[in-house]
């Protein structure tokens, strides 16, 4: 993190005058959606400045009626059109809070406009879908990031910083554990839940809400390596209150010099997003968004609290802004990247195909 820092002051020292006070200009962000549980994310940060609202669109307009968005954002803001609102309000990002599924029509309304857009993970529902986003921005020249909550884990940073340096040697084992004790038993609204737990329109249960994550993840350690194989289990043990989409999910997923084990389920006893990482060396724990254990060429285990993130990669919002305005690059191998969450895709879709068949599906490179 030390040599992002020293890049973040060489930009800002040499950008040009005009482009410093357009950044300093909060980003239009359009929102596309209202049902996604994640839209607090928006809600809790409007009164920072960074960016405003500038149009939102939900094709149902009973969810309007949320009070803490109506309090900070003008009714005649809100359209039921996601074509009115882009033209009418020209947004220079749009941020999605639909269906996993509705990623693509929004994309498919956005990129011919040239705005940008970010979607709350993961990138889409199915191989076909992703691959359609992914045409649409090159051929537009869209960005199109993906947002995960662990992306802004000074732990998971931490533990990329150490695997590069060489502290615990070449990467062997991965498992990621992520997970909660299921999404209508926290509480998640009738609107989140009608599509979370549909499988058109999630893609899939478990595997897919939480799956993700450990994909996300495994996927940058590796440097956007393509895995060569996936093998996974689902399960249905809560039928009675998931009946549609699987609870749980075991994916085996096998590098040439590392195997993988992404654990996703809604039957956790506790919300948990963390990861074990064995290398030929040590090891390194990463038990939450700051708190880590490493242990390294035969000494002691030694308990870490990993620093904050500087901004902007501290935070979506941020991000988003700084990669907008051209203040950073998205790399193909980061974290929110379409290259990063294609290959995720990739993974989710290999699963399901690997439970609905019993059998190792093979990855092509």
């Amino acid at each position: 993190m030390k040599m992002i820092k020293r890049l973040l002051l060489l930009a800002v020292f040499f950008m040009p005058v005009t482009l410093l006070a357009q950044n300093n200009k909060p980003l239009r962000i359009g929102v596309a959606g209202l049902s996604h549980g994640h839209l607090w994310e928006v809600i809790s940060r409007l009164d920072r400045g960074d960016f405003e609202v500038v149009g939102i669109a939900e094709r149902n307009s009973e969810l309007w009626k949320n009070e803490r968005l109506q309090a900070k954002v003008d009714k005649n803001l809100f359209f039921q059109d996601i074509n009115e609102m882009l033209d009418k309000t020209k947004p220079e990002v749009v941020i999605v809070y639909e269906s996993i599924y509705d990623h693509l029509r929004i994309v498919e309304a956005c990129a011919p406009r040239g705005v940008h857009v970010m979607v709350e993970k993961p990138l889409a529902a199915n191989v076909k879908q992703a691959q359609r986003i992914a045409k649409l921005a090159r051929q537009y020249n869209i960005m199109v990031l993906t947002n995960y909550e662990t992306s802004w884990y000074p732990t998971n940073h931490k533990a990329y910083d150490l695997i590069k340096d060489g502290q615990i040697g070449e990467i062997s084992r991965i498992h990621v554990y992520d997970g909660h004790r299921g999404p209508k038993e926290i509480g998640c609204s009738p609107e989140f839940l009608e599509w979370l737990t549909d499988p058109l329109l999630n893609g899939g249960g478990a595997v897919i809400d939480f799956g993700c994550y450990g994909a996300n993840l495994s996927t940058w350690l590796l440097k956007g390596q393509k895995p060569i194989s996936v093998h996974a289990t689902l399960q249905h043990l809560k039928p009675d209150v998931y009946p549609k989409v699987d609870d749980d999910a075991t994916i085996v997923v096998e590098y040439p010099h590392t195997t993988v084990i992404i654990m996703a389920s809604w039957n956790w006893p506790m919300n948990r997003k963390d990861m074990h990482i064995y290398g030929k060396e040590g090891y390194i724990y990463q038990d939450n968004a700051t708190k880590m254990r490493v242990f390294v060429n035969n000494g002691k285990e030694t308990q870490l609290t990993a620093e904050d993130l500087p901004k902007p990669y501290n935070d979506s919002f941020y991000y988003l802004k700084a990669a907008v305005r051209g203040e950073i690059q998205v790399k193909p191998e980061d974290l929110a990247s379409l290259e990063n969450n294609l290959i995720v895709v990739e993974i989710l879709e290999a699963a399901i195909t690997s439970h609905k068949t019993g059998k190792v599906v093979k990855l092509k490179n």
